[in-house]
C-alpha cells in the first residue's frame, strides 16, 4: 500500500489563510495606526462607503461575517461617531447604518492608500496571473460549502 504524505504547505485553505494574513499586514498597519480600527471595523466602514445605508444583517452577507463580530464593530464605530444607527420605522428590531463626515472621510482616506497598495502587493504578478488570481479567488469566495466527509 502506498502512502502519500500530507503536504500542508501545499494545501489550498492554508495556502489561502497564509497569503490573506501576509498580504493583510501592512494595510492593517495603516487602519489600526491611524484610526485604531480592527479588522472587523474597516470591513463594516468600507462596506458603509461602497453600499450606503445598510443593515448589520446585509453586511454580514457581503462580508461572510459573524452577527455579533459585526455588532461589535458597529458599537465601536458608533462610540467613534464613524457610524450612525436608525431603527426601521417598520420594523423597530432593525437599524440602518450609515457613514458620518468623520466615516466617510476615513473610508476616502482608507480607500485611496487600499487602491494604491493593491497595486503594489500586485506588482510582481503579471496582468494574466493577476486576472487568474482574481478570478480564481472570487470563484472559491462565492462557493457554496461542501460536505466531504
Amino acid at each position: 500500500m502506498q502512502s502519500t504524505e500530507f503536504e500542508l504547505e501545499k494545501f489550498i485553505p492554508y495556502l489561502l489563510n497564509q497569503a490573506a494574513e501576509t498580504s493583510s499586514l501592512a494595510f492593517e498597519k495603516v487602519y489600526k495606526g491611524r484610526y485604531g480600527m480592527l479588522r472587523t471595523e474597516w470591513r463594516v466602514l468600507f462596506h458603509l462607503g461602497l453600499y450606503g445605508r445598510m443593515t448589520a444583517s446585509e453586511i454580514g452577507t457581503r462580508a461572510k461575517m459573524h452577527k455579533t463580530k459585526i455588532s461589535r464593530a458597529v458599537h465601536r464605530l458608533t462610540e467613534r461617531r464613524m457610524v450612525t444607527r436608525a431603527r426601521d420605522t417598520d420594523d423597530r428590531r432593525m437599524e440602518h447604518l450609515t457613514l458620518t463626515a468623520k466615516g466617510r472621510a476615513a473610508y476616502e482616506d482608507l480607500s485611496g492608500i487600499a487602491a494604491r497598495y493593491e497595486v503594489s502587493l500586485l506588482n510582481g504578478l503579471s496582468r494574466d496571473e493577476v486576472a487568474v488570481l482574481r478570478t480564481a479567488l472570487v470563484k472559491l469566495a462565492e462557493s457554496k460549502p461542501i460536505s466531504f466527509t
